[in-house]
């Protein structure tokens, strides 16, 4: 029992090392990343600034816009690393790793903490641009985050495994996610407060796992650049209940993805 369970943990490593590594060997990856937080921030905080100075309780839209491109990293990278598991499925590397004695548990979850570590990795880039817009992080505020993105990551991670379980093409894969993604992160409150916005869509809101990654996030990384009250009044729950929810979403997202992960030929 001791053996075998030293066995899987042995190999939970080695498939989350194997992410981990081909991320920091794609230079032009962990560049490219940069691109779509960039014109988000940039171009699209700064030409909407002043239409949304309202709705982002009177600070510098980019301020408000901040957790939110932290999320969106987060999200993407978290999700397409699961698109791992269709690649290495076409071409082999799969149906190698299944043939291994190692349990398939075992393997799923290297997966989803590799893709995890991966996404907690390129938020952590972006991270880095806060002093650009005006954003004052403490040590404290800045491993919170690194924690609340980690927990986000391993949520979408999950969540992209458990539809990736089953998908026999990438690019079956890219388009059940581009549907399902950009709603998701639309609705969160990544971009505009939730607050107010028609009662069908705040249910919406309320049960989208992403809300409960956008909002500590914001609640963080905003706690010393506007007053508490109205910090208060633009979240959804304080910062544990989405914690809490947020490790629920997590099991429930990753049973049933592990045991369709072990089903697989």
């Amino acid at each position: 029992m001791t053996d075998t369970l030293a066995h899987d943990i042995r190999a939970t490593y080695t498939i989350w090392f194997r992410d981990v590594l081909r991320f920091f060997k794609d230079r032009m990856r962990i560049v490219g990343s940069l691109a779509m937080p960039l014109i988000f921030l940039f171009i699209f905080g700064s030409g909407l600034a002043a239409a949304m100075s309202g709705l982002a309780g009177g600070i510098d839209y980019k301020q408000y816009l901040f957790p939110g491109i932290l999320a969106m990293t987060t999200l993407f990278t978290a999700v397409f690393s699961a698109l791992s598991i269709v690649w290495d499925r076409e071409f082999g590397f799969l149906r190698e790793v299944m043939v291994a004695p190692v349990s398939r548990t075992a393997v799923a979850i290297g997966k989803m903490l590799g893709g995890s570590t991966v996404a907690m990795i390129q938020g952590a880039i972006v991270l880095a641009l806060a002093p650009a817009i005006g954003v004052s992080l403490s040590v404290g505020q800045v491993f919170e985050l690194l924690g609340l993105m980690l927990l986000l990551a391993l949520v979408m991670s999950s969540f992209g495994m458990l539809v990736g379980a089953r998908q026999k093409s990438m690019e079956g894969f890219q388009m059940v996610m581009n549907f399902l993604l950009m709603p998701m992160l639309f609705v969160s409150g990544a971009f505009f407060p939730i607050e107010g916005a028609p009662r069908w869509l705040e249910i919406i809101a309320k049960i989208n796992p992403v809300t409960y990654g956008v909002d500590p996030l914001r609640q963080v990384a905003l706690r010393g650049s506007m007053p508490p009250e109205m910090l208060a009044q633009m979240s959804v729950q304080s910062v544990g209940v989405d914690v809490l929810i947020t490790l629920g979403f997590i099991v429930a997202f990753t049973v049933p993805a592990i045991m369709l992960f072990a089903k697989q030929d």
